[in-house]
């Protein structure tokens, strides 16, 4: 897996002469007097990238081992990327959804595709995971009689923040300030059958979960679960739903998460993150005409969503990680990380799949132990006090990864410390 370095010099002094380049500090005072806070206040100012590297405006270089989330699935600038996006934008940008483009459809059929979708599986196309929930929310009521209203999420679920999405994100404090949220949900226990057999009556219009949870601590569901999950949703008319936003589009080593698991075929699976490869896209796949013809003409729609350089993108992602060996390259470099990282002093569990990896240390000094990393020139992430959270680009060498391995004893030091420090200084 590899990823040449391109010349994009032009395009740096362009955007400085839109923006006024500046130092990190100075952009981190006017990002204070002219964003909304919801972010609090960035912990760099990026500036450039290349494969799995970033750079700050002071220069500062950083493996970045989060991918912007599960995001840049060939990191950053990849040149085949790069140039499809940018030829289809100077070809054709936006259509709105009056009309078509044969980057749409092949995307489309690209997807059913790897999805092994049956025939009569359709997709529809949005801007963010967000929005694809959304749209799965929909598809949910449409599965919706005067008997048939309650939708099954789980403890733990992070879902997205627009309104029907956060209704199915389980964290109160993400919730609570923006209730009441559309009702009818449910959350029940992780991975536990008994606990769904019991909430499973033909009342239920939908069951939507992840694979994987990425915001709870890269957290598997259990082979076992997702199995009975398809089978208790299709004995009582309900739609299984799968939300891969984050665990799809080969992070796992599988082209889907649930692809890990033989016979668990869900009605519905959204997507985003790693589909565009950095650009923003996100997807709605439904599978079988039977879910498929749910949602009929006018139900809903979107602007933006798959505008041919969004889709493009999609097209040029699903290419690179397609002829290059990605899944294997995913399952390979992410067993070498989930070793390694198990036999790191501090270090208590390691859990997920392929090149996303969540591990828990021993205090609850995760936030530092991000801190303490970025000082060293890695960007990983805290998903909780004593958790941490890695989601590589799908190009990171295992020479790479061996970099960060190397550092890591050291940063759970520094970040022991500090943790200890503050602890120490507080009344």
């Amino acid at each position: 897996m590899n990823n040449t370095t391109v010349n994009t010099t032009a395009v740096h002094e362009t955007a400085d002469l839109l923006t006024g380049g500046t130092s990190g500090a100075d952009w981190l005072a006017r990002y204070g007097s002219s964003l909304m806070g919801v972010f609090g206040t960035p912990q760099r100012v990026l500036v450039r990238g290349s494969g799995c590297f970033v750079w700050d405006a002071d220069g500062g270089q950083y493996l970045d081992l989060l991918g912007g989330i599960a995001v840049n699935a060939l990191g950053h600038a990849h040149p085949f990327v790069t140039s499809v996006v940018s030829s289809q934008l100077a070809t054709l940008g936006h259509i709105s959804n009056f009309f078509t483009s044969p980057t749409q459809v092949a995307l489309a059929e690209k997807l059913l595709a790897l999805a092994e979708a049956p025939t009569g599986s359709r997709v529809f196309f949005t801007n963010s995971g967000a929005e694809a929930l959304e749209a799965a929310v929909k598809l949910a009521r449409r599965n919706s009689t005067p008997g048939r209203q309650r939708i099954l999420a789980l403890d733990g679920a992070f879902h997205g923040r627009t309104m029907g999405a956060l209704a199915l994100t389980s964290k109160k404090a993400y919730r609570e300030p923006f209730e009441p949220l559309p009702g009818g949900v449910e959350h029940i226990p992780f991975d536990d059958i008994e606990a769904l057999r019991s909430a499973m009556d033909s009342s239920v219009a939908a069951l939507v979960i992840e694979p994987i949870q990425g915001e709870a601590g890269v957290r598997p569901l259990s082979p076992e679960y997702l199995r009975a999950a398809r089978e208790l949703t299709r004995e009582h008319g309900a739609l299984l739903i799968l939300d891969e936003v984050q665990s799809g589009v080969a992070r796992t080593g599988r082209w889907f998460a649930h692809q890990w698991v033989d016979g668990v075929v869900p009605d519905a699976m959204t997507l985003a993150k790693g589909l565009g490869g950095g650009f923003p896209i996100g997807a709605l796949v439904t599978f079988g005409e039977d879910a498929s013809s749910l949602i009929g003409a006018g139900q809903h729609g979107s602007t933006f969503g798959g505008n041919p350089v969004a889709t493009a993108a999609g097209l040029a992602t699903l290419h690179v990680l397609e002829t290059t060996g990605a899944l294997q390259h995913a399952s390979d470099v992410g067993a070498l990380l989930a070793s390694r990282l198990a036999a790191t002093d501090g270090v208590t569990a390691v859990r997920g799949q392929g090149l996303l990896i969540g591990f828990d240390v021993d205090g609850e000094y995760a936030p530092e132990a991000v801190q303490a990393a970025l000082a060293a020139g890695f960007i990983i992430n805290a998903t909780g006090p004593s958790t941490l959270r890695l989601a590589p680009p799908l190009i990171l060498t295992a020479e790479q990864a061996a970099t960060f391995l190397d550092a890591l004893p050291a940063i759970l030091t520094t970040a022991r410390t500090a943790h200890s420090d503050t602890r120490e200084a507080t009344p």
